[in-house]
């Protein structure tokens, strides 16, 4: 089986060129295919990071094992990693900290045992990086949570729970402060949870989650969360493992998976041998299971606590070790390889495999069914003014018909018209909502396009938002005060 291969920035290739040592070692059944991906392409001006063939070979082999790989700041380029998940669907970032030996942490000297699976929505949130400058003083970022993408992640954490044999799910979010998009990951993870009726469901307030990883981790089994969160949470759980550099992690997806260490590309250490490998190891390994390499994978495996455990000892007594080299490591994680009869029980079946080649297909449009009425009772207009709401409100109403009327004006999120109080500091940039008067019902777009054009002369309008409700349900936030 043939896999593609980006070997990375800073010290990638010198992990990578260590993990595939260990991989020819053990006798892997993989071949390699090297595509271009990172700097060096971003220097030739392909501000993608990655070039055309290596898109082509990886929509060919399914599989990606990357290095860490580096975004060019300051030059209008996204970040490759990113784009390579985004482009290629894969909605579930998989990320397993667990207590390793020979790693000395806090939790693990208290006695505390660590394994826990974190399940990061991949495609959506604020990493739709889908930002605008409002005003001169006011940046917006648009956050988008959707039902399928939400359905699709949860379904993958409750089945890579059942897999695990793990007996409890927690669902971290935020939806106490935003009901729509956090309200609405929460409500799909408690939708997929009753078709799992034998695992423990529950969620915490992303705030409390972190305490409760911190201070009690040994009793999180997996844990699944919306993408910035999970970005930060899966970080603080590196720390409890003895930090990013034993932290693996696979980019899940039903046609194109991607599997890389977390960690960064090092750029200080770069070169020097002094890298250490194995949490793109441990990511190999992931991989190694996905396309159903599971005996290679689980001898691999075997090895690396005692390799840990060897290259931790001090070399004399009260004279501490000096840090271990790439190289050390390497060497390690061979010389402890068990006998292959250790593991006859176990089959390595490529044709058994997690994964499924990819089929050529068009881009797939996914949605569930539409249950209720949507109805549109008005918009939110976004306008630039530093003139005070109460003038802003007399600007505007005299433009509005019959049907429509002014409900409320926010600044930052804070009502600020007709109820208000002195003390709000405000920005030169008002949301004002303008809803139908009673009776009146549905409202069109075009209606509503038609009055955002007749205020723009008056007051710029910035941007504009429908207020949507899909049956009885409110499909939009009140101010804060409102």
């Amino acid at each position: 089986m043939e896999i593609a291969v980006a070997r990375g920035d800073g010290i990638g290739p010198e992990i990578m060129e260590a993990v595939l040592s260990v991989f020819d070692a053990a006798g892997v059944p993989l071949s390699y295919h090297d595509v271009e991906m990172g700097k060096e392409v971003y220097e030739r001006g392909l501000t993608a990071g990655m070039t055309e063939e290596t898109r082509e070979v990886v929509e060919g082999c399914g599989v990606l094992f990357k290095g860490p790989l580096e975004t060019p700041t300051g030059k209008g380029a996204k970040s490759v990693n990113v784009t390579a998940r985004k482009l290629w669907s894969t909605y579930a970032n998989k990320r397993v900290f667990k207590t390793l030996p020979g790693v000395d942490t806090l939790w693990s000297k208290a006695g505390l045992k660590t394994d826990i699976t974190m399940l990061r929505e991949n495609i959506e949130d604020t990493y739709g990086a889908i930002e605008h400058l409002q005003t001169h003083d006011v940046a917006q970022c648009r956050r988008f949570i959707t039902r399928p993408g939400s359905l699709q992640l949860h379904r993958t954490a409750f089945e890579i729970a059942r897999r695990k044999g793990a007996r409890r799910v927690t669902c971290g979010h935020k939806a106490n402060i935003m009901k729509l998009t956090d309200g609405l990951f929460l409500e799909t993870f408690y939708e997929v949870a009753r078709d799992y009726p034998e695992l423990r469901s529950d969620d915490l307030i992303v705030d409390n989650l972190a305490m409760a990883l911190a201070s009690r981790p040994q009793e999180f089994d997996v844990v699944v969360l919306p993408n910035l969160q999970g970005d930060i949470l899966s970080d603080l759980c590196a720390a409890l493992v003895g930090g990013l550099g034993y932290a693996p992690s696979a980019n899940l997806g039903e046609h194109i998976c991607v599997f890389e260490a977390v960690h960064g590309t090092a750029p200080d250490i770069a070169g020097k041998g002094l890298a250490n490998p194995t949490a793109l190891l441990l990511s190999g390994c992931m991989m190694l299971r996905h396309v159903g390499l599971a005996r290679s994978a689980a001898r691999i495996e075997a090895a690396v606590g005692p390799a840990l455990r060897a290259l931790s000892r001090p070399l004399d007594l009260g004279v501490p070790a000096p840090r271990p080299s790439t190289a050390d490591f390497t060497r390690a994680f061979i010389d402890n390889l068990p006998p292959e009869a250790d593991f006859a029980h176990l089959v390595d079946d490529p044709d058994n495999r997690l994964h499924i080649p990819p089929v050529l297909q068009p881009q797939r449009m996914m949605s569930t069914p539409k249950l209720h009425a949507e109805t549109c009772g008005g918009a939110d207009l976004f306008v630039e003014s530093t003139e005070s709401a109460e003038a802003v409100s007399r600007r505007i109403k005299p433009l509005l018909d019959d049907q429509l009327r002014l409900t409320m004006i926010s600044n930052r999120g804070t009502q600020v018209w007709p109820l208000a109080s002195r003390f709000t500091e405000c920005v030169n940039h008002y949301r004002v909502r303008i809803e139908a008067r009673p009776g009146v019902g549905d409202l069109s777009g075009s209606q509503l396009l038609t009055l955002a054009a007749s205020i723009d002369p008056v007051i710029r309008v910035c941007s504009m938002e429908m207020l949507m409700s899909v049956g009885e349900n409110r499909g939009f936030s009140l101010a804060q005060g409102q």
